[in-house]
Parts: C-alpha cells; sequence; structure tokens
C-alpha cells in the first residue's frame, strides 16, 4: 500500500506535530502538510513538520481555504507522486486517530473507486449540540441532493485514489464546501461512497475549528440547494 497522507493546517498549535508524528508512527511515510497562509506566530509547527523524515510543507501565501489547501496538496501528488494508490486527507487537530486513517486507507486501496469517509458517531454525548444538528439537517438536504445516504457530510477524514485526483482538482469550492462539492460531484462521476466508522473526537467541544458557523454554513446549503435546483453546476 503506497498511501499519501494530506494535512491541511491553518494557524496551527502544537497538535499538528502530534498528527505529523502519530502518522509517521502508524506508518505512513510520506505526509504532504499544506500551511494555508499561517501567520508568523503559528509558523513553529510547519518548520518542526518539515524536520521528520518523509513530510513535505506546501505554503500558501495567503489564507485560500481548505478546499484549496486539498486541492493544492492533490495537485503536488498527481505530479510527483506517480505510482501511489491514493491519498488519505487528515485534518491537524489531532481530531483523527493514526489508526483510523489507516483504515481508511486501506479501505480505498480495496475498492478504489469510492471516496471513503471516515464517519463518526453523532450520538455519542461528546458531540456538540450544534455538530448533531448541523449533521442532521445536511445529511438530510445531501440524501435530497445527490440522493446517496452519507452518515458524517462534513468529516474531514477521506481518502480517494490517485486515478481521481484529477476530477478533485478540477470541481469548485475553495474553503469548506469543498468538502461537500466533492459529495456532490461523485454520481456524475460514476463514483460511490464509502464509510468506515472511527473514533467520535472534540478537543474542546472543537473550539480550534476554524469553521464559520454562519459564512461557511452559507456557502455549503447554497451549493446543495443549487444542486438540488440546477443540476450538478461548479462554483
Amino acid at each position: 500500500m503506497k498511501v499519501t497522507a494530506v494535512v491541511p493546517s491553518y494557524e496551527p498549535d502544537e497538535k499538528l506535530i502530534q498528527v505529523v508524528d502519530g502518522l509517521l508512527a502508524a506508518g505512513f511515510d510520506d505526509i504532504v502538510v499544506v500551511n494555508d497562509g499561517s501567520h508568523e506566530g503559528h509558523l513553529q509547527p510547519f518548520a518542526e513538520a518539515a524536520s521528520r523524515p518523509g513530510v513535505t510543507v506546501l505554503t500558501h501565501e495567503v489564507n485560500r481555504g481548505k478546499g484549496r489547501a486539498m486541492k493544492t496538496a492533490f495537485a503536488w501528488c498527481v505530479e510527483n507522486r506517480p505510482d501511489i494508490d491514493g491519498v488519505v486527507v487528515v485534518d491537524g487537530d489531532n481530531q483523527h486517530r493514526p489508526k483510523d486513517a489507516m483504515a481508511v486507507a486501506e479501505a480505498m486501496c480495496r475498492e478504489p473507486d469510492k471516496l471513503w469517509l471516515g464517519v463518526r458517531d453523532f450520538s455519542l454525548k461528546q458531540v456538540p449540540l450544534r455538530s448533531k444538528l448541523g449533521n442532521k439537517i445536511t445529511r438530510s438536504f445531501m440524501k435530497l441532493a445527490c440522493g446517496v445516504g452519507v452518515t458524517d457530510t462534513q468529516t474531514g477524514l477521506r481518502a480517494i485514489a490517485r486515478r481521481h485526483l484529477p476530477l478533485m482538482c478540477s470541481i469548485g469550492g475553495e474553503r469548506y464546501e469543498y468538502e461537500t462539492q466533492m459529495l456532490l460531484s461523485l454520481k456524475g462521476a460514476g463514483l460511490g461512497v464509502g464509510e468506515v466508522v472511527i473514533d467520535t473526537v472534540y478537543i474542546d467541544e472543537n473550539q480550534t475549528s476554524h469553521f464559520n458557523t454562519v459564512k461557511d454554513s452559507w456557502r455549503i446549503y447554497r451549493l446543495i440547494f443549487r444542486h438540488i435546483f440546477h443540476g450538478d453546476k461548479k462554483e
């Protein structure tokens, strides 16, 4: 199995190094970290990451959004990693277990014509109420939009085969709505969705997330409604 771990990151703290070291310990030997325009006070974690064997750090000069950071890494892998099976995307806030990242990557290698998601259990008590409600609403609209039931629409842990990375680079979305666009693009591309149940981890009720409840939710729901009423259109 040859899988590159992709870690998009903006304004990280020490948890980014915990993520990188955890992935290395789990057996990943090729990691691409994307610095999405972080400010000077948050650059040390990237320097530490770059000092680890097998870690490449790509940098946006300004903040361009998680979606663009993912596409930057995907395009880099297409150009520089011709022999990999695919990539697994892992959030940089240490809320994805390395063993779960490996499980999702292994599922992708077994069935490469699916977008594989690491899905959380939203019935657990540690899940913040806003996350429970948001996921329930988004799941309903996603089912209406693309006819596919997805347990966890906003999970950041996902794996995609290398052969499908050009498609992932071509679809619209620059910020968190890109993860929704990935799902909406699958049916037209003849791809399926696969799910692996993962540990449900919320550190400090996800207070370090850069997700803007109003702006990013608006981008996501606007995209879904456009898909429902106008079909699959790029942003």
